[in-house]
């Protein structure tokens, strides 16, 4: 099936069957998000792989109106930004790029340097936001994964950040809870949102050509 095809199957599941997501499959997911681009290739922030039915419960409290869904879900994905950009997360950034492709320490430096003199005048807010939009595309990247593997995947936004901080001890690692995917397999017999026709903008009105 083509990706226009996967995208067309998948829908935002309501209610999971209980069923896990193969070590295979939910692997190929991961490798897309972490294969995602990013601004100056930073990849500013971590996915939380959480399957622990015990720390699942402890989240379904803070996420408002997916409670049901957390019942019989098969993994989350919590999409973690950095709080900020430091001199030492973007040098581990660079350093890493440049050993690996087998270049001199100082090569990016100008670069580098000169992406820090930008960001840090603009704040720890922008930069956590900024962070958090990186953090989007992995998620996006994700959603056509899973679509692609036949894996259910439900976008969530609807959860208390703070909450979902304290209980993954995101604060101590310099993190905050951007996003959340949850991963699983469809009720097809008690999902309300299962048959129903998939509906988005028309492309007369979605697209704006310039030309």
């Amino acid at each position: 099936m083509s990706l226009l095809d996967n995208l067309n199957w998948r829908y935002a599941t309501k209610k999971m069957n209980g069923n896990t997501v193969p070590q295979e499959k939910l692997d190929y997911i991961l490798e897309a998000a972490r294969l995602a681009p990013s601004s100056s290739g930073l990849q500013p922030y971590t996915i939380l792989v959480i399957k622990n039915r015990e720390v699942i419960e402890k989240l379904k409290p803070a996420s408002m109106m997916n409670e049901r869904l957390f019942d019989d879900v098969s993994h989350l994905l919590v999409f973690a930004s950095w709080n900020g950009y430091t001199q030492e997360r973007v040098d581990e950034v660079f350093d890493r790029t440049l050993a690996e492709r087998g270049l001199p320490g100082n090569t990016m430096d100008d670069y580098k340097n000169n992406l820090l003199a930008h960001y840090e005048p603009l704040g720890k807010e922008w930069q956590t936001n900024h962070s958090a939009k990186q953090a989007y595309i992995s998620f996006g990247m994700a959603i056509a994964a899973a679509a692609e593997q036949k894996v259910d995947a439900t976008p969530i936004e609807g959860f208390v950040p703070d909450a979902y901080d304290e209980i993954l001890g995101l604060k101590e690692k310099g993190l905050k809870s951007a996003v959340v995917l949850a991963l699983g397999y469809r009720d097809e017999a008690n999902d309300w949102l299962v048959n129903l026709k998939k509906v988005r903008t028309p492309k007369e009105q979605f697209l704006i050509e310039i030309n």
